[in-house]
């Protein structure tokens, strides 16, 4: 959207340059030619771009179809301006025809137009709290979910990578945790349409390898067709999305349409990836005087038969760095893209397709595949009177993963023990003694997912300012993954047989359309304009999960024809059907450009609370204050460019509970009775059951100086979420355990986000920017009514965050029994559980955020950034492990207690036999003790780039480049990764390379 004030200017200022460079004093050079071209940008042809030879007076200015024409010799260079967008720069050498495309100056606030959903603004009158990521922050990224280019880069936002396997999910919190027990997930939406963040894996299957079986929806898209992600943040900027608002809205546009000559893009890259380090542990000599001390504390005079380790069964002279051996492996991605968008004013179109490939680091041939297109056409009359646009994105993945995550056998399996292959390459048990960590691949584990994104919308001017639109979308995502158990993932010493083989296997279907017709009415009279946003929605979404076990085959070639198991079970069958529906509204009023008004509400209604809370209001309203426009200000402070004040207070909704929770609901017995299969109840019906209701305020200082050479935002926020949906307790006599219902329970999530973008230098061959951002958020529980005799009196604390773990307190190893000891606080002498765990450790990060630098010399350019956050985190002690036990152990284990008097925080060796030491280390994992300073600063992500203009021909360009991400991290941390704490193998550090070609 371009300013028509900024245009006029423009259009004066080059006809008065454009009468001048054209005299006939600048015009008897008989070395000159004529050079011609199209300037456009990203919606086509612009016009009014001034066209200057550099170092002259010659120049021109772009007409209504972005052409132009002028002057110059072949050592001249071009310099293309216009106001709102980047200066460009083309040398003519021996080309007559030279096409440009401009980009915005994201410094010119008023003409960066940021989406917010149902209506797009600028910058500068935006009232809500909006930030954003661009294309051109995920290219320099080596990625392949959208999500991960969030990381550390959106003040207020958490973006946490569940493991470093392909397709894995994210943890993603916007300003906290806002409920106790229902979803903290925000809401997403993928070209005006809600997507479900949902992967629909089951632990049975997937669980062994990621997550909580998380595979990310996400992934079906290709990070370098996203043309922009938006990030919702309060209320002014999410409550028109009323219930599906309240954690926050995250908004991804795919690439748009464009006018204009006919471009063709292709990309290619490839990237290496490793684990980004190792934990350092005990070598064979220090294990061996570790495992010997502890025979010798349990008092044996020899080495019973079981300890293969230390009894000469394995060879004691044997050293291999399981870490290396499971973990070290190279991942080898490959990833291509092809483009070809065009059109011309009326009718235009973009076309995308890829293909990506990503193997694993586990010593296995399993990969990641992924063959993804994009489709978009637009249409409008030629008066603008109608339009239409349609987009459809389809993807097939094929993820085959290792049927089990190694990250925990490499720490634990003692450093001499067997090699993992006899001379035939046959998997080596050691005569039965050693359990072979490469066994339990030889299952397989494959997920497929095919995913439909289909959305239209329709656009009719049906009186002056007034515009009846429609926006219609549908979901499809279909999973199916299975699980192979063969009989060989045991020793062959049990003498297991096919008749032991087992298979899981998970289908999910998700289906969903949206229709939302909207009724759009502007008017400007003077100083003043109004805008008018009327809406309604209809949405529906079904789900559907079937898992089976089977188990029982004659041979392992029938594993996969679940018909010849002996025997089959049906883990779930379920199906759910969603439905919603909400009218909304906008009323934006500005007055003389500075004083800014923005009301909006929303009524919804959703089938997942009871008939007597189905519906419920929200709204919200925002206002800002442009202080810069005033005359006053600009006179007493004229390095302002820019200054704005705004603030919002508003209510959103949150109904992520799940479908059916109402209901009086039954589970399968699974057990029959004369022949019939029996019934359970589960829950109780509860017709009151209704919404969590978030209450959020802000209020924000924006500031731009120096011609907004530096910009800055400072937010503060203030979110309550009340009416928590929790489970009430029921007495025992009811045959419940409670009933999940609403209780006034009051959750506050407050803090400071700040925002910094400096340009540093800006000449004609050097520039460099800055960004930086950082939060401060505090999360805290202010009321819970009976929370002491509630079953949650032992996981909250009113005035603490809801993030926090009651744990054991550690006191350290007793100087003359050489035993772990711990706080006894209710005094019985024994400790015990809950009644002991006291001590509390807050999981969320006390500050986190992220610093960017971006560095360009001619067709150079260089990104560099940090990424950064003050947290507790879980630390190898959470393991229990008994120190002396047959596994390895941190090198800190050296330094145990061996005599009476002995200061030190590892307690005496054991092999076993002592059952006060192996409590003891069982109770060091439930306590404070297994929580340490995890804070890190991360080398997240480099990306050097090198732009060759006129690469094949006039109209075209190719870019070289070399990327890095999760390079080094800065940290105290014991642990592989401060953000992976929970025995899966956490991201990779990524080195590659590739090249863009545009023509």
């Amino acid at each position: 959207m371009k300013n028509n004030y900024r245009r006029s200017y423009a259009y004066a200022l080059s006809f008065a340059l454009f009468l001048t460079y054209n005299s006939p004093t600048f015009s008897q050079n008989l070395s000159l030619k004529t050079i011609s071209g199209t300037i456009t940008d990203a919606d086509g042809p612009l016009s009014g771009v001034n066209v200057l030879v550099k170092n002259t007076a010659r120049g021109s200015i772009s007409d209504l179809e972005g052409r132009y024409s002028v002057k110059a010799s072949a050592n001249d260079t071009l310099v293309f301006t216009y106001v709102g967008y980047k200066l460009r720069e083309v040398a003519v050498g021996n080309n007559s025809i030279l096409n440009v495309i401009m980009e915005v100056d994201a410094q010119t606030l008023d003409a960066v137009v940021i989406n917010a959903g149902y209506y797009k603004v600028s910058e500068k009158e935006k009232t809500g709290s909006i930030s954003r990521i661009t294309q051109e922050d995920i290219a320099g990224q080596i990625v392949q979910n959208p999500i991960a280019a969030l990381q550390g880069r959106i003040s207020g936002l958490q973006v946490v990578q569940n493991s470093g396997s392909a397709g894995s999910g994210f943890k993603v919190q916007l300003r906290g945790k806002n409920s106790l027990t229902a979803g903290n997930q925000p809401l997403y939406i993928i070209d005006g349409i809600p997507f479900s963040a949902d992967g629909m894996g089951t632990p049975n299957v997937s669980g062994t390898i990621l997550p909580g079986a998380d595979y990310s929806p996400f992934s079906f898209l290709s990070p370098s067709d996203i043309e922009s992600i938006e990030v919702l943040k309060d209320a002014d900027a999410t409550a028109i999305y009323g219930s599906r608002g309240a954690n926050g809205v995250i908004l991804i546009t795919t690439k748009r349409k464009q006018t204009g000559t006919t471009k063709y893009s292709v990309t290619a890259k490839s990237s290496l990836g490793q684990i980004a380090k190792k934990q350092e542990l005990l070598n064979t000599e220090q294990y061996l005087q570790m495992r010997e001390q502890a025979f010798s504390n349990d008092g044996y005079t020899e080495y019973p038969p079981f300890a293969y380790d230390i009894n000469g069964t394995w060879d004691q002279n044997r050293y291999t760095d399981w870490q290396e051996e499971l973990l070290g492996g190279t991942a080898y991605l490959r990833e291509y893209q092809a483009s070809v968008a065009g059109g011309s004013k009326s009718t235009s179109f973009f076309l995308s397709g890829g293909y990506h490939n990503q193997t694993t680091v586990f010593p296995t041939d399993d990969r990641y595949q992924r063959a993804n297109g994009l489709a978009k056409l637009s249409h409008s009359s030629p008066n603008d009177g109608f339009k239409v646009t349609l987009s459809t994105a389809y993807a097939h993945e094929n993820n085959q993963l290792p049927s089990s995550d190694l990250s925990y056998q490499a720490l634990i399996l003692p450093p001499n023990a067997p090699q993992l292959y006899n001379e035939d390459g046959t998997l080596n048990w050691e005569d039965g003694t050693f359990n072979n960590p490469l066994a339990s691949l030889q299952g397989d584990l494959q997920s497929k997912r095919n995913s439909l994104l289909v959305n239209a919308a329709m656009e009719i001017k049906l009186v002056n300012n007034l515009t009846l639109r429609t926006t219609m979308g549908y979901q499809d995502t279909k999973l199916s993954e299975y699980r192979t158990s063969p009989h060989t993932i045991y020793p062959p010493q049990y003498g297991f047989d096919s008749s032991f083989s087992g298979i899981y296997t998970n289908d999910g279907t998700r289906s969903s359309w949206i229709v939302e017709p909207q009724l759009n009415y502007n008017y400007t009279y003077g100083n003043h304009k109004l805008d008018v946003l009327l809406g309604y929605t209809a949405q529906q979404e079904t789900s559907r999960i079937f898992s089976q076990y089977a188990e029982g085959f004659a041979t392992n070639s029938q594993i996969m024809n679940l018909a010849a198991a002996n025997y089959i079970k049906v883990m779930n069958d379920a199906e759910s059907v969603y439905t919603y529906q909400a009218i909304f509204g906008r009323l934006n009023y500005t007055y003389n450009n500075r004083y800014i008004l923005n009301l909006t509400g929303r009524r919804d209604g959703s089938s997942r609370f009871g008939p007597n809370n189905r519906f419920a209001n929200f709204g919200a309203v925002g206002a800002a204050w442009l202080f810069s426009e005033e005359a006053g200000v600009k006179n007493a402070l004229p390095f302002l460019s820019y200054g704005k004040l705004r603030g919002s207070y508003g209510s959103t909704g949150n109904d992520q509970i799940g479908d059916y929770r109402y209901y009086n609901s039954y589970g399968s017995t699974g057990i029959p009775y004369n022949g019939t299969i029996g019934l359970y109840p589960t829950a109780l019906y509860n017709p009151n059951f209704g919404w969590e209701e978030n209450r959020k305020a802000e209020l924000a200082l924006e500031l731009g100086v120096f011609e907004n050479r530096v910009t800055a935002n400072i937010n503060y926020y203030r979110n309550r979420s009340s009416n928590q949906l929790v489970e009430i307790p029921l007495p025992g006599t009811t045959g419940f355990a409670g009933i999940l219902g609403n209780l006034d329970a009051l959750v506050e999530n407050r803090g400071w986000e700040f925002e910094l973008n400096t340009l540093n230098l800006n000449s004609a061959n050097w520039k460099w920017n800055t960004s930086f951002n950082f939060t401060l958020p505090k999360n805290e529980l202010l009321k819970f009514p009976n929370l002491a005799s509630s079953t949650y009196a032992n996981s909250y604390v009113i005035g603490q965050p809801i993030t926090i773990v009651r744990v054991l307190h550690f006191t350290g190893v007793d100087p003359e029994t050489g035993i772990y000891t711990f706080e006894d606080y209710n005094g019985d002498g024994q400790i015990s559980a809950p009644e002991d765990r006291k001590a509390i450790i807050d999981t969320a990060p006390e500050w986190y955020g992220g610093l960017s630098n971006t560095l360009s010399y001619g067709n150079l350019e260089l990104d560099i950034f940090f990424q950064f956050s003050k947290q507790m985190a879980q630390n190898i002690n959470r393991w229990g492990t008994t120190p002396g036990a047959m596994v390895n152990q941190p090198v800190g284990v050296l330094d145990a207690w061996t005599a009476p008097g002995d200061q030190t925080d590892t307690q005496g060796y054991t092999t076993g036999a002592s059952y006060e030491r192996i409590v003891a280390a069982y109770n060091l994992g439930q306590s404070d003790a297994a929580f340490s300073d995890a804070t890190y600063l991360r080398f997240k992500n480099i990306s050097l780039a090198y732009n060759i203009p006129n690469f094949l021909h006039s109209a075209s360009n190719a870019k070289i480049f070399l990327q890095g991400q999760n390079l080094y991290t800065l940290t105290e941390y014991k642990g592989q990764d401060p953000e992976q704490t929970l025995g899966f193998i956490p991201a990779l550090r990524w080195l590659g390379a590739g090249v863009t070609v545009t023509f």
